[in-house]
């Protein structure tokens, strides 16, 4: 492929490329680059969002790169202060450990396991020591630091920053400086962290690192970006049905945002697609065959077709035939529905339950069921519903 050719797939769907002329230098050289993205294990699941920079890292494997996928166990326990107006809490050593094996297992739904190094930054970071931290944090000054915007902001505003906080960039720098990393990929919220892996190579006598920003996919509010706290978030290990409905859900207009990030679909499809829309064809005729592209990527593609079959089947108001069965048994003359939707997973508490009951959002048999202190009887087979996508089928003995 011409090199030409090479920048325009990298720069599809990219925002900013920092220095392009260093990176075609480092194309021409003809051989395999050392392409570097962090992600601090923050949460067990990953969603779309993170799927922007994966599918970027997936480009770059299919052009014969090499992928660092580096896991943030050491930074994640400071917490990434980027875009907060408030000291972000640590999470525990025992809550990096589980999500970093779930972000393990997770990634290889969108990179090439073979051609994927999965790095953990304790295995430097540890050894760093205070003396090294010291002699870290003596390459830049607080005046530095306070260059980045959401430092300035809580500076300017009299909210606190914790010295560790201002450690942080300088540690996903030295990411880069452990790694040896040509590239570093990011969302366009971290470049002043990417541009301190520049500085910090240039510190410490290496080649500087090419930075490669990707805009921030906004959730399903079409508001605030995508975030599993801010709960409008699709991941990529949800059910079929799930993925489906949430991405038929989404506005038109941001149809056209999750289209441009997360399709891989070919430039002339897309264009395609929106000429389609400009003719007058629905919108959602194009958000089907969207969300079937997403549903087949996680899972299959006869996933996709029974996701859609589904979604169809509940828009008219009808149960799906291939629900989950659970068999439940009681010790008392029945079971409270709170209880019981606890304890199939339908909600993550009785107190959800009950608040999803007074609001008219559980039907049992079809019917919306309204009084949280009915127990259900035993030897019954009932058909619940929660809200518009969850169902189940439950045999109580």
């Amino acid at each position: 492929m011409k090199i030409e050719d090479t920048l325009a797939l990298i720069k599809r769907g990219s925002d900013e490329i920092l220095i392009e002329s260093e990176l075609i230098k480092k194309l021409k050289k003809n051989k395999p680059l050392r392409i570097k993205a962090g992600f601090d294990p923050t949460a067990p699941d990953l969603h779309l969002g993170h799927t922007v920079l994966l599918n970027k890292l997936r480009q770059f494997q299919d052009l014969g790169h090499e992928v660092i996928f580096l896991i943030g166990d050491f930074t994640g326990m400071i917490g990434d202060p980027t875009g907060k107006n408030v000291t972000r809490p640590a999470l525990s050593k025992e809550d990096v450990r589980k999500n970093s094996e779930s972000y393990s297992d997770q990634v290889f739904k969108v990179l090439i396991k073979e051609k994927t190094e999965i790095v953990f930054n304790s295995t430097w970071l540890n050894d760093l020591g205070a003396s090294g931290i010291l002699k870290l944090a003596a390459t830049h000054t607080v005046a530095r630091m306070l260059e980045r915007d959401d430092f300035s902001k809580r500076y300017q505003s009299k909210q606190p920053i914790a010295i560790h906080e201002f450690i942080y960039p300088l540690l996903q720098g030295y990411d880069s400086v452990a790694i040896k990393a040509d590239v570093e990929i990011g969302g366009t919220d971290q470049k002043f962290n990417l541009l301190m892996g520049r500085e910090l190579q240039k510190y410490y006598d290496q080649e500087q690192q090419c930075i490669l920003t990707m805009p921030l996919l906004e959730g399903l509010d079409g508001v605030q970006k995508m975030s599993k706290s801010l709960n409008n978030y699709i991941s990529i290990d949800e059910v079929p049905e799930s993925i489906f409905a949430k991405i038929l859900s989404i506005s038109d207009d941001l149809m056209w945002r999750y289209i441009d990030l997360l399709s891989l679909r070919t430039t002339e499809e897309i264009k395609s697609w929106k000429l389609r829309a400009e003719a007058g064809e629905n919108p959602k005729k194009i958000k089907v065959e969207f969300a079937k592209e997403i549903v087949e990527r996680f899972h299959d593609s006869d996933a996709s077709e029974r996701a859609e079959n589904n979604f169809n089947i509940r828009a008219k108001g009808q149960i799906p035939e291939d629900i989950p069965s659970f068999d439940i048994t009681c010790d008392e003359a029945g079971i409270l529905v709170p209880k019981l939707l606890k304890q199939i997973n339908l909600v993550s508490s009785t107190s959800e339950a009950m608040r999803l009951i007074d609001g008219g959002g559980i039907k049992i048999n079809g019917e919306k069921f309204k009084n949280s202190k009915k127990l259900i009887l035993r030897d019954t087979i009932i058909t619940i519903q929660v809200g518009k996508r969850k169902f189940a089928r439950v045999s109580i003995s």
